[in-house]
């Protein structure tokens, strides 16, 4: 069966990965992209089935606009993939507040504006999958990307709630947590905050250089995280959150398992916070 997707930030790297499997596929697929000139060049990957437009995710009407013109040109969508975004690097103390605007600006309300802007066709339709894209970073804290993975945690949180409040509908959701993948997230759309503190040199100069030196060496591969998704979409029970990645599972893990010590070792005085029980002494 022929779907109608909306993927945003097509131009390159994972968007453009799930943009060509889906096209793969017999889908046809809307992409959106920052400049005109990326427009034909999406188009020329399947005439016909692949349509390119303009969106910047920040925009709120603008988004609105382009989901309205893709439901009367192209069709109801039916799958969509919330994948534009970008990374800032930098210590919190480093970064400034304008840095955690942007991000979340992006990050986060980008992505609910474009989930807000499909939703009420597939309420009305009781149909639909919706993904967000995360990362390893919105499932345990990673020191030098604060600010991202804090927009990660958010999109992984708003993700969980939605899908609570939408499988009575028959849609779905699901949340990628991403691990390293072979892409320009680290590169040309990561946004490294100038050093200005001498004192975090220990800390934080090898978490930069040892991101520098894995650009363009990921583990991930983009084509097999499309082809992910593909069997997630084609689930009769597709999962809320879905790592992928074999070192995104490790971290996660690792994560976990400290905040696990921290709940083991303060279970006493999680537990005394509670009103006293009838007949308990205070």
């Amino acid at each position: 069966m022929s779907r109608v997707f909306l993927i945003t930030g097509v131009s390159t790297g994972l968007g453009r990965a799930f943009a060509q499997e889906a096209l793969a596929a017999g889908h046809r697929v809307v992409g959106t992209v920052r400049k005109p000139g990326q427009i034909p060049e999406f188009e020329a990957l399947a005439p016909g089935r692949a349509t390119g437009m303009l969106l910047d995710v920040t925009d709120d009407d603008e988004v609105t606009a382009v989901v309205r013109r893709i439901e009367q040109e192209v069709g109801p969508v039916d799958v969509l993939v919330s994948n534009a975004g970008y990374g800032v690097e930098g210590t919190v103390e480093e970064s400034s507040l304008e840095d955690l605007r942007s991000q979340f600006d992006v990050n986060v309300f980008g992505t609910v504006a474009v989930v807000k802007a499909v939703l009420p066709s597939m309420r009305r339709r009781r149909s639909g999958h919706i993904f967000t894209l995360s990362s390893m970073a919105g499932l345990t804290a990673l020191p030098g990307v604060a600010f991202y993975g804090a927009s990660k945690f958010a999109v992984e949180g708003i993700s969980a709630s939605l899908a609570q409040e939408v499988a009575p509908f028959g849609i779905h959701v699901t949340s990628l947590a991403l691990g390293s993948f072979r892409t320009d997230w680290a590169g040309r759309s990561m946004v490294r905050v100038p050093r200005t503190i001498p004192d975090y040199d220990t800390v934080f100069d090898p978490i930069r250089a040892a991101r520098n030196a894995k650009d363009g060496n990921q583990t991930g591969d983009p084509e097999r995280a499309a082809k992910a998704l593909m069997t997630v979409l084609d689930a009769e029970n597709p999962p809320v959150h879905l790592v992928l990645g074999s070192d995104a599972v490790q971290i996660i893990q690792q994560g976990r398992q400290r905040l696990q010590a921290d709940m083991d070792a303060w279970s006493g005085l999680t537990a005394s916070t509670d009103f006293p029980a009838t007949g308990e002494q205070p």
